[in-house]
């Protein structure tokens, strides 16, 4: 005979602990070399209860021509420089330089779930197989989270305390 009740608490234990686990992170954990990716970092809490303030993203060499969403009630303000090296784009342009660093300054209060969107194109010079990670440093009206955190070799995000949101780069089809 089953019984029911170990099941659930396994499941309300697992909701339970979601909030303690929520880090800032990427909907979509992989993206096609040579082809749009659109970014939704999703935002799931503040700094230890207090709100959400400032969002930066640095984006990573490979990921060019962005366009971040405008927010409602949420100022944009973006860095933009020169690339590591000249990148393929679309009808055979060359992007040498665009947006490298994105903020969104505004207030989420830590009761509530928000997601920030950047359209991006994955450059196809890029390695398939690697995963590459965004920088991202959340400001709170108290405290900040700095999700920079990159695993080493072989290593994982999960041991990592606050890991940057990173995505799979498959091969261009």
């Amino acid at each position: 005979m089953q019984h029911p009740l170990p099941a659930a608490a396994l499941a309300v234990s697992l909701f339970a602990a979601i909030p303690a686990q929520a880090h800032v992170t990427l909907e979509t954990r992989t993206a096609t070399l040579g082809a749009p990716y659109k970014a939704v970092f999703k935002v799931g809490h503040g700094c230890n209860g207090s709100p959400t303030t400032k969002l930066r993203i640095r984006l990573p060499d490979g990921v060019i021509a962005a366009k971040p969403m405008p927010k409602p009630g949420w100022q944009i303000e973006i860095e933009s420089g020169p690339y590591d090296k000249a990148y393929s784009f679309f009808h055979g342009a060359t992007l040498k330089e665009g947006v490298k660093t994105i903020t969104w300054t505004g207030r989420l209060d830590d009761k509530f779930y928000d997601e920030f969107v950047v359209s991006v194109f994955v450059a196809d010079s890029l390695k398939a197989g690697d995963t590459i990670y965004f920088p991202v440093v959340q400001e709170c009206e108290t405290g900040v989270h700095r999700w920079i955190e990159i695993p080493k070799a072989g290593g994982s995000s999960h041991e990592l305390k606050e890991p940057a949101p990173g995505i799979l780069l498959r091969p261009k089809t």
